[in-house]
């Protein structure tokens, strides 16, 4: 059966799923590296390049290889999804915005291959690969993701991007879809 078609026979049947049929899919697919042969090559200057997998009303799942960098602070809009580490290790920080909307570190977290983490709506991340370890990430999101927002903090500033930008600062004025300047409280510095 064609990569494709595995893909497909799983995801097809999801409507507006929960995060444990979210998670269950991703699971009963358990999609190697092997199985995703012909994967992007990093993008020089990107954290990472992605290919997009299967994508309908309710789903979309993508596969990313990871170069050195990190990519920025983002949020994945309105929804939520898996992330699966199919080689090397992530190291997943997680933030929390606070009321005058920039995002502070609260943790980061080690996740090894084979391991599954959930992304919430609306939850801000970034990612990086451990010591240039050749990371590959599997993404299940529902539904789509549109209106991500991601965060520049040293400019102190968040932009929702395009859908064909990825979780990094645009280069292009089209894929600023809204900028933001965000302020800081004097009491946090």
């Amino acid at each position: 059966m064609t990569l494709t078609r595995k893909i497909s026979k799983v995801l097809d049947i999801l409507k507006n799923p929960s995060k444990a049929e979210l998670k269950d899919a991703l699971l009963q697919l358990n999609l190697t590296v092997d199985e995703l042969a012909d994967l992007p090559e990093p993008t020089d200057g990107k954290p990472y390049n992605r290919k997009l997998l299967y994508k309908n009303n309710d789903v979309e799942m993508l596969v990313m290889n990871w170069s050195d960098l990190e990519c920025a602070p983002h949020d994945h809009g309105s929804s939520h999804g898996w992330i699966q580490v199919l080689s090397g290790t992530s190291i997943n920080s997680v933030y929390e915005v606070s009321e005058d909307g920039l995002p502070t570190q609260l943790f980061h977290q080690y996740q090894h291959q084979g391991k599954t983490f959930y992304a919430p709506k609306k939850a801000v991340h970034k990612m990086k690969a451990l010591n240039n370890t050749d990371m590959v990430t599997l993404h299940l999101y529902s539904p789509p993701i549109s209106g991500m927002m991601v965060y520049d903090l040293e400019k102190c500033a968040a932009c929702i991007v395009s859908n064909d930008c990825g979780a990094w600062w645009p280069d292009e004025q089209y894929q600023k879809v809204k900028e933001i300047q965000l302020k800081r409280n004097d009491h946090n510095h």
